[in-house]
């Protein structure tokens, strides 16, 4: 998706519906189907579109990234070092202080349950009043 698209004034959801059909093969089913799954785990979620071209759900905040690459859809979490993770679907950029990823190659499998559990945990992290000192 060319930067011009989103110059002339398109919606962050139209480019983002670009992107799945410009990709046309697994990656941009995956993305289709990761993207449903977010706005299931939290209908308020808006979609965003940053940094020339990656599809960002916000929610208070960035919730998380959808990246592609050439053999992986990766999804990163802006605050997941801070976040719970009992299924362990994090398996990338593990050394960060900060994010963390969750790379999905061709044939992996979703557990959507959990992945919805975690976009809950991370718009309640971006939800939660600052404690006072």
């Amino acid at each position: 998706m060319k930067a011009s698209a989103q110059q002339a004034g398109e919606s962050p959801s139209v480019l983002i519906d670009g992107r799945i059909k410009e990709l046309g093969d697994w990656r941009g089913e995956l993305l289709a189907r990761l993207r449903a799954l977010i706005k299931d785990a939290d209908p308020d979620i808006v979609e965003e579109w940053k940094w020339r071209g990656v599809p960002v759900w916000e929610h208070a905040g960035i919730i998380c990234t959808g990246e592609t690459y050439k053999s992986v859809v990766k999804m990163t979490f802006a605050k997941s070092a801070s976040l719970e993770d009992p299924a362990g679907l994090f398996n990338s950029s593990l050394e960060g202080n900060t994010r963390r990823a969750i790379d999905f190659k061709q044939g992996d499998e979703v557990n959507e349950k959990a992945l919805k559990a975690l976009i809950r945990a991370a718009v309640t992290l971006n939800t939660a009043k600052p404690k006072k000192r």
